[in-house]
């Protein structure tokens, strides 16, 4: 145990943590220059695309330092989006150490900040790293000053430049130095964390673990605490980019495990393995269990492929555990799932992941948040529009709210003040971390910031402002249900939950992006929006007309008047039994309300 060091790596988003990671191996030889590439350990074309970290990945690094004494270094390399933040935490279990990445350039974030207080508040030993030291508007001094003031650690700080290949040597030997072995007695019976897992089609589910007590090798009888079910090892490893198979691990060491299982719900992230003859008494207390922040519904679009996307929800879930989903029906859009997520970045990722890796064709209906309604004196649980009650029945509507943190230039104080009132914010308090620097905290309603709200305040702040936020209680909110009538019948997709001063608002932006989108009929189409029952907005998509006068060449204006006629008529009819075929872009519209 005492050369084993477990360690990952946290930072704001694009602070260059992947790239550290690609020194790193290089550095301990764990990859050779031939192999190389960068962002190596961001296997998915979206993470490489994107350019962020979408999957916590594990790495074992063999290192002697220059005594010529051996060592295992344990890689985590994590995710630094927001909506991630749950992947962090599970890395965070398996670790005893972490390394805090700052952009010289930019210095602490929103992100920084929340990843700091995580890895405090799971007693790991904390090393700081300034990067991109090697750039011309790196600014050190200010950087320091905000790790002392901004995040109270009083570590001093490695300076790096991963891109260059500065600083290295100088982390691996705080990590060695600093980064405490696990106290483990290894006499103990088998303790191992499941802290990963995903699908491979020949060898079935793959689990990543750290072990605590105890070891694991092929041939033993293990049970999985939580869901009290039974396997044989068949093969355990560790990674070095690719699986490698070993006889065994050993308490203090990540690793992976096969055991041929084949029922997806069998694997519950955070779950304890232990041995099934000798069962440990203390089992991991696993991870708090995640609740889903943003609802929206995936729907085929073909009806066929229903059973595929099910399939495809089931072993993606392998992989993101923060992923909730059960079967909804809609009237516009056939059979399909009410999925939960952390943010919309995650409904974005989620939705482009299950198109790329499963070859699936989706539709995405318009994201909302979880609503407390009391109604008839109880209270009842909303996470769909269609469910809202009716507005005569509704006596209280509490909405979620989070604490965001936003961190800025003083530059830009007064746009981001004027953006976060406009999303109905209030301040809760400022402090300058520097003379350059101001960190800003509002509670403010989830719905105002789950869609467009990351984009404005990136435009608003010209790209220098961070964001972040946590979950606090809910509170009573004026909302009302928005639903739009498409040739007199309301479209269930389309409904919408907004505050009563935004709904007329709402209503125009949709009825006129509709008009726009959907195609024009034989017959005149309405569409209309209404709250409470009362229309508030109209457009109307005019008819297309056929020619019915073109065969008639002179003759009586009573028989050129008899075919109009006829054809009023006919589109009269034709209007009340049409049913209007709505586009795909039509939903997208929705999406994009509040942006």
């Amino acid at each position: 145990m005492s050369n084993i060091r477990n360690f990952c790596i946290i930072a704001h988003i694009d602070h260059g943590k992947s790239t550290l990671a690609d020194r790193l191996l290089e550095y301990t030889g764990t990859i050779s220059a031939r192999e190389m590439k960068d962002q190596i350990l961001d296997g998915m074309e979206l993470e490489k695309e994107r350019g962020i970290t979408i999957k916590a990945k594990a790495v074992r690094m063999n290192y002697t330092d220059k005594h010529g004494n051996p060592y295992i270094l344990n890689l985590i390399d994590t995710p630094g989006h927001v909506d991630f933040t749950y992947e962090v935490s599970r890395a965070l279990a398996a670790c005893e150490g972490a390394i805090l990445v700052i952009d010289a350039t930019q210095g602490v974030q929103a992100q920084t900040l929340a990843n700091t207080m995580l890895a405090k508040n799971a007693n790991l030993k904390i090393i700081p790293v300034i990067n991109k030291i090697d750039l011309p508007t790196a600014d050190v001094d200010s950087a320091y000053e905000q790790i002392k003031e901004g995040l109270g650690v009083n570590t001093e700080p490695i300076l790096a430049s991963a891109k260059e290949g500065i600083g290295i040597s100088e982390i691996v030997d705080s990590i060695i130095s600093n980064v405490p072995a696990g106290k483990v007695v290894s006499e103990e019976p088998l303790s191992a964390l499941i802290f990963d897992s995903f699908y491979d089609s020949y060898r079935g589910i793959i689990v990543i673990i750290r072990v605590f007590d105890g070891k694991i090798k092929k041939g033993m009888k293990i049970k999985f605490m939580a869901q009290n079910v039974g396997y044989e090892v068949l093969e355990v490893g560790y990674m070095k980019i690719k699986m490698i198979e070993a006889d065994e691990l050993t308490s203090g060491e990540v690793g992976y495990v096969v055991a041929g299982i084949k029922d997806i719900h069998d694997i519950k992230i955070g779950d304890t393995i232990t041995e099934s003859l000798c069962p440990t008494s203390h089992p991991h207390e696993g991870y708090k269990e995640i609740n889903p922040f943003v609802f929206a519904g995936l729907y085929p679009n073909s009806t066929s492929e229903y059973d595929d996307l099910k399939i495809a929800l089931e072993k993606l879930k392998l992989s993101d555990s923060s992923l909730i989903y059960f079967p909804e029906t809609s009237v516009a859009l056939g059979f399909g799932f009410r999925c939960g997520f952390l943010g919309s970045l995650h409904l974005e990722i989620v939705k482009e992941r299950l198109e790329r890796e499963f070859d699936l064709s989706l539709l995405v209906t318009a994201p909302n948040v979880v609503y407390k309604i009391k109604a008839k004196g109880k209270f009842i649980t909303v996470d769909s529009p269609a469910k809202f009650p009716n507005s005569a029945d509704i006596e209280k509507i509490l909405e979620p709210y989070v604490e965001a943190t936003i961190i800025c230039p003083v530059d830009y104080l007064g746009s981001m003040m004027d953006l976060c009132q406009k999303k109905r914010g209030k301040q809760v308090s400022m402090r300058y971390m520097n003379a350059k620097m101001v960190l800003l905290k509002y509670h403010m309603p989830l719905a105002e910031i789950i869609v467009g709200f990351y984009d404005a305040l990136k435009s608003a702040s010209k790209g220098y402002a961070s964001f972040d936020y946590k979950h606090i209680d809910s509170k009573e909110g004026a909302l009302v249900k928005l639903e739009i009538m498409i040739n007199s019948e309301v479209v269930d997709a389309f409904t919408i939950i907004t505050h009563k001063d935004k709904a007329q608002s709402c209503a125009h932006y949709l009825t006129e992006k509709l008009k726009g989108i959907i195609p024009r009929h034989m017959f005149e189409v309405p569409i209309q929006a209404k709250v409470n029952n009362k229309i508030i907005a109209r457009e109307t998509i005019a008819a297309m007309r056929k020619d019915v006068l073109a065969k008639c060449y002179g003759g009586d204006i009573t028989r050129k008047r008899k075919l109009l006629e006829k054809q009023k008529e006919g589109k009269r009819k034709m209007r009340q039994f049409g049913r209007v075929e709505i586009p795909a872009e039509a939903f997208v519209a929705v999406l994009q309300i509040n942006k």
